[in-house]
């Protein structure tokens, strides 16, 4: 049997020192890193100053666009149409955008308001399973 071949490790020189940094240097590195629901600032202007009206939306409500974006539309607002070509829950859209809730309901209000996409209920289930489906699985397990 042979020993496994190992290299040994190295000391690495320490890393060369850097230049003391301003504070617009760390403040723009910093928004890099960060996503885009992370600005507070840049909330507010995706949201826009409306007069805080929102539509009745909650987490599985579906979104479909009716239109392709306009050549209006802020950034978000076309990402949002674009998405929507098949339905998606306001959930989804809020993960795509990565978004909070809150700023996506706004952005949904803006669109619903221009009629550029519908909001529709989720698919509810009935309460009560459909008889003859029972029925039919019940003569079924009594064949086996």
């Amino acid at each position: 049997m042979t020993p496994p071949r190992r290299t040994r490790r190295r000391p690495q020189p320490p890393p060369a020192p850097q230049p003391p940094r301003s504070p617009a240097t760390e403040a723009a590195e910093a928004a890099e890193t960060k996503g885009p629901g992370d600005n507070p600032e840049r909330l507010y202007s995706v949201a826009g100053s409306g007069d805080g009206a929102r539509a009745e939306l909650d987490l599985v409500t579906l979104i479909v666009a009716r239109s392709a974006p306009p050549v209006s539309a802020t950034p978000e607002q076309a990402a949002v149409l674009r998405l929507c070509t098949a339905p998606l829950s306001v959930a989804e859209l809020s993960a795509y955008l990565r978004l909070p809730f809150s700023t996506m309901t706004v952005l949904l209000t803006e669109l619903i308001t221009a009629e550029l996409v519908q909001a529709r209920a989720p698919i509810v289930r009935q309460a009560l399973p459909d008889r003859s489906l029972l029925e039919a699985v019940m003569h079924g397990l009594q064949r086996l």
